[in-house]
């Protein structure tokens, strides 16, 4: 039996409706997983007018008694809000219904109801107006899952690139980057590549914090101070990483398939390397979570929502991840 993948249907009024219609439209979906849509019938019928794909929507309350064939949309309905939408135009009625399409599926990939939960664009000021004063996804289902130590990684065919730091100011980069830190993203990020993407042997690269890995304590001293320590203590793990190297020479060597995994000390340092290789097909999956949990590489676009114009390759992209993930999960568990 192919998973089970649950698919969050995203801000209401944003594009993830339209490419969640989309992405179902591509029969290849179904000959991977079987796609379980949480989220609201009319919005995605509101969808399917402007995008020009028609599926068929069966309402279901289970997992279990979907009937997954191509042409059909399986749904298990959370909300019922006005359609057509008011594109673009996030309220509190939408923000709630965008954050409880996410809490439905945490809570139903952490009681084993379906392998694997694919996440659709969010935005994180809806979800502040909802009451829910988090910075995204990941802090949600951080909690929500009781996971300590996460990591979030942007991944595509090419290039993996996994986060020490993440949403901060750039001038508290520096004060942020620890030891443990590092050790805890080689560890997840290792773990995740044997376990999820059925990496036998990874090989795992680290980026320098200064320009040229600080040129011998020249333009810094935390590659001498925290970084080759932290690698020294992970390779003595059994984490076969290496570095830290030049930055701005990295990410070509990773793009030639030198190695498996890049880990990257801030947020642009990793995504515009990796944006330039996988704009259209990138994959945001959270590491270290007791579930597997996979999503689009971009927002809710609400200039564009409503237009069907949207591309919906990143989330095709997320869910045959997904798929892949809940495979190998299921060959490696013991």
């Amino acid at each position: 039996m192919k998973p089970i993948v649950a698919i969050t249907m995203g801000d209401p009024v944003g594009i993830g409706p339209e490419i969640t219609v989309k992405a179902l439209s591509d029969p290849s979906v179904h000959s991977i997983c079987r796609p379980l849509v949480i989220g609201d019938a009319s919005i995605l019928e509101s969808a399917m007018a402007v995008t020009g794909h028609h599926l068929h929507i069966r309402e279901i309350q289970n997992a279990g008694d979907g009937y997954f064939q191509p042409g059909s949309l399986n749904l298990l309905p959370l909300s019922r809000l006005s359609a057509p939408p008011s594109w673009g135009r996030p309220d509190t009625e939408t923000g709630k219904a965008m954050v409880h399409y996410i809490l439905r599926g945490i809570d139903m990939a952490m009681a084993g109801e379906v392998a694997a939960l694919v996440t659709g664009p969010i935005n994180k000021y809806a979800m502040n107006l909802s009451g829910y004063p988090y910075n995204g996804h990941t802090e949600l289902l951080a909690e929500r899952t009781g996971t300590k130590d996460y990591i979030m990684m942007l991944a595509g065919d090419r290039i993996r690139v996994s986060l020490v730091t993440i949403h901060t100011a750039l001038r508290n980069v520096a004060d942020l980057i620890t030891q443990e830190k590092i050790r805890t993203t080689l560890r997840v990020t290792h773990k995740a590549l044997v376990e999820r993407f059925g990496i036998p042997a990874p090989t795992i690269a680290v980026a320098g914090l200064n320009p040229h890995a600080g040129e011998s304590g020249m333009f810094g001293d935390e590659e001498e101070n925290i970084l080759q320590p932290a690698l020294e203590k992970a390779r003595s793990e059994g984490i076969d990483a290496k570095g830290p190297f030049p930055p701005d020479t990295l990410f070509y060597h990773a793009d030639q398939g030198r190695f498996d995994a890049v880990v990257a000390m801030y947020h642009d340092q990793g995504l515009i390397p990796f944006k330039m290789r996988h704009f259209e097909d990138g994959v945001n999956t959270t590491l270290g979570l007791p579930i597997i949990r996979t999503s689009v590489d971009h927002g809710t676009a609400y200039d564009l929502a409503g237009r069907g114009l949207a591309d919906h390759r990143s989330l095709l992209a997320a869910i045959r991840m997904a798929a892949i993930h809940a495979e190998n999960t299921m060959k490696t568990s013991p």
